[in-house]
């Protein structure tokens, strides 16, 4: 048997860590990874058309498993593409390991043809990133690097020059055990002790949760009604805590909706669950707030703290529920319900008003009726930007369905890569790409993906032929729209010459055929919906001052648009208020 070359023994350990496939485009500093994957039965080389498509591929199957997954990238340039998915997939928690190989070891620090420090260039998007200059690194330093992605929670990056690659592995060592999952954790006694006094002595107690609450659904209700708490969420909260929930309150910060803002600001304890929720100019100042959270670092960054405590949510409401005293007065929550149904209501007249008809099609009605037909158990990728919005208002999640954007890093063109990550998990489940024209293009090479690997991806593409959400920020701050204007194709005849099945949609009365029509579709599909770019109306009387990035940060009104089924919601829950 041929002894092994750095090259097998680095995939061998990326096989026996649990990754399945390898996202990347080949290229010389790779072709010894390559071949090792070619000769390795345990592990797929996934290529696509940009490297920046393998990182947020590689962070979505990582965000839909929650194992280790791996991107790979050729020296220079093509490393350097995967730097904005790492970003996003590292601000997302989710453990990938990149290869960023090298130019020749002889040749770094000379000027050479494609030179770059990867090392260095990826440290601020990652947990760890370092070079392996020698064999005799292996396997230590990729198995360090593994340990950091899935125990922290992010990128790894592993710097390897091609030349070192394709040497002869040091004699194979014992192998070395590898984290595969994370611990939980338990806040201390003391920490316990003090939030239970704090829990006890307030009379209005809200929760705000966070992606942090994924899999507390459970303890958070029977810990919110035991307290009578409305329970409100920050957008990466939606998909864990908004359905089946009784006390549910609705959403802060821009895309909000509902009475979540108010219920932060009437209570006597905000505590806030698994959230590192950026814009705090949307939470109080002057209310008592206790913060719970595995990530120590994200303890007080965003607002002033009256107790913090380092645990996992569901681990610390297991510590709390048998201690804390049952509360009998509904007031408070009552009141919010209230709040938060009367609310819905207002801004539900915005999807009302003849959007079955309308032309262009208003965007609101796309996402209700994608909301209507999309499987139970659907994966929903959002792009960032005004499909953001129709994600946080019409996609009503359920324990089973996924919705996953660039929520934390915001980057543009994510939805389309994050959906092959999605869909190879598992062929069998449904994928919708909620996409916009905008961010579509900027990465439409990769919808070629899709058909080469014969991915049965539903993108639903809003095209309104323009930068929506830039020119509603420009609006806001009070200037002309300028440079957000885009003249596009048909889309969908680019998708049928592309093999795919495409349809274009202008009137609404196509809509729920055409939908229906693609998701039948056996491979990939493409439905082009031609948007109303006007759809939303802006908030009378706000300032310049009052964007801060994509936030209106110093304001509680939120857009006025439609908020889909959790009217309905909210309306259920108002059964539930006791009647004087």
């Amino acid at each position: 048997m041929a002894k092994q070359n750095v090259a097998d023994q680095f995939v061998d350990i990326l096989a026996r860590a649990g990754v399945k496939r390898l996202y990347g485009v080949v290229g010389d500093s790779l072709n010894p990874i390559v071949d090792a994957v070619r000769r390795n039965a345990a592990i797929d080389w996934v290529h696509v058309r940009h490297e920046e498509t393998a990182a947020f591929a590689a962070g979505a199957e990582a965000q839909i498993t929650g194992k280790l997954t791996a991107c790979a990238g050729s020296c220079g340039p093509g490393n350097l593409h995967l730097i904005n998915g790492l970003y996003d997939a590292h601000r997302s928690m989710a453990p990938v390991l990149a290869l960023a190989s090298h130019i020749p070891s002889s040749e770094i620090g000379l000027g050479y043809f494609q030179e770059t420090h990867p090392d260095q260039l990826f440290r601020e998007c990652s947990h760890y990133s370092e070079l392996i200059s020698s064999p005799k690194q292996m396997p230590r330093l990729l198995q360090t690097a593994i340990q950091n992605a899935i125990g922290r929670s992010g990128v790894s990056v592993v710097s390897l020059p091609g030349d070192i690659a394709d040497q002869p592995a040091p004699d194979k060592p014992a192998e070395t055990a590898l984290v595969t999952s994370r611990p939980t954790v338990r806040p201390g006694d003391a920490e316990i002790d003090r939030l239970v006094e704090m829990i006890d002595a307030a009379e209005r107690v809200t929760l705000f949760c966070g992606s942090g609450t994924a899999g507390a659904h459970a303890e958070v209700m029977e810990f919110a009604g035991k307290i009578k708490s409305p329970v409100g969420h920050a957008l990466r909260g939606k998909e864990w805590i908004q359905y089946d929930n009784p006390y549910d309150v609705g959403m802060s910060g821009l895309l909000g909706y509902g009475a979540a803002y108010e219920a932060t600001h009437e209570c006597d304890l905000l505590l806030l669950l698994g959230t590192d929720f950026p814009y705090n100019a949307f939470l109080p100042h002057d209310v008592t707030i206790a913060q719970i959270d595995v990530r120590p670092e994200n303890l007080g960054r965003r607002s002033k703290l009256d107790l913090a405590v380092w645990g996992d949510v569901k681990e610390t409401l297991n510590c709390l529920i048998p201690r804390v005293k049952t509360k009998n007065n509904r007031r408070f929550l009552d009141k919010m319900l209230k709040k938060h149904a009367d609310a819905l209501e207002g801004v539900v007249k915005a999807y009302t008003r003849k959007v079955d008809k309308h032309v262009p099609i208003h965007p609101e009605y796309v996402a209700s009726v994608l909301d209507e037909l999309a499987d139970e158990e659907a994966v929903f990728t959002v792009d960032t930007g005004m499909c953001n919005v129709w994600a946080a208002r019409y996609i009503s999640p359920n324990g089973r369905r996924r919705v996953i954007g660039s929520f934390s890093h915001g980057s543009m063109a994510n939805a389309l890569p994050m959906a092959i990550g999605a869909q190879f998990t598992d062929r069998g489940r449904q994928v919708v790409s909620m996409s916009g024209d905008g961010g579509f293009s900027m990465l439409m090479g990769d919808f070629l993906t899709l058909v080469q690997y014969d991915l049965p991806v539903k993108v639903v593409l809003f095209n309104n032929s323009s930068l929506s959400m830039v020119e509603l920020e420009m609006m806001v701050a009070g200037l002309p729209s300028y440079g957000t204007a885009t003249k596009n194709p048909d889309f969908a005849a680019v998708a049928r010459a592309c093999g795919a099945y495409g349809i274009r949609v202008e009137k609404p009365k196509q809509l729920a055929g055409a939908l229906k029509d693609a998701f039948r579709h056996k491979g990939p599909a493409l439905v082009d919906v031609v948007t109303d770019p006007n759809a939303l109306s802006i908030p009378p009387k706000i300032s310049a001052e009052m964007v801060t990035g994509f936030a209106l940060s110093a304001s509680k009104i939120v857009l006025d648009g439609g908020v889909g089924r959790m009217v309905q919601l909210a309306r259920s829950n108002l059964r539930n208020v006791p009647r004087p």
